[in-house]
């Protein structure tokens, strides 16, 4: 008896999941743009850790490559978008002093379309999953056009990339 309550669970929890993830994207933008307090040396671990993302993150992509065509590519043009859009991020957020040191507020409308993008990835996975179960696709034809997987992780870093080192370049000048 106790077996056939595995997939009721399972279901269970897609659903919460299904449920949750609203609010978790919401709670991400309102996050995404409150205004905080910079601070150094949180500033400089983030910025080295995502660069060693960087790096993994495209060795990643070139391994995948075996399998999903032209996935350095989308990688590659994602980081590139995603460092221009980093740089009109840092370039759009409001930085003040007080004595305590900077206070900067990231911009609402880039905050909010990257949460988009986000949520936009989310539901074409879903949609994607959906039809391939539907058309009972084979396995490598679904995985070859999971490229914009990669652009958008690409898009997400390369933003962050660039917003994290400007913002540290930006607090190191005063």
């Amino acid at each position: 008896m106790p077996l056939l309550l595995i997939p009721l669970l399972l279901v269970g929890f897609v659903l919460l999941y299904l449920l949750l993830l609203p609010l978790a994207l919401l709670q991400r933008y309102r996050a995404g743009h409150a205004r905080r307090r910079a601070q150094p040396w949180v500033i400089g671990i983030n910025a080295w850790l995502l660069a060693t993302s960087t790096v993994t993150f495209l060795f990643g992509a070139w391994l995948a490559g075996r399998w999903v065509s032209a996935a350095m590519t989308d990688a590659v043009v994602g980081l590139a978008a995603g460092l221009l859009l980093g740089l009109v991020g840092l370039w759009l957020t409001r930085f003040e002093r007080d004595q305590r040191g900077w206070l900067y507020t990231p911009n609402r409308a880039l905050v909010l379309v990257l949460t988009l993008i986000v949520a936009g990835r989310i539901g074409y996975g879903f949609w994607h999953a959906w039809q391939w179960w539907r058309t009972d696709a084979g396995h490598t034809r679904w995985l070859e056009q999971q490229g914009t997987v990669l652009a958008v992780g690409g898009l997400l870093l390369g933003y962050y990339l660039a917003y994290t080192w400007g913002l540290r370049a930006r607090i190191r000048r005063g």
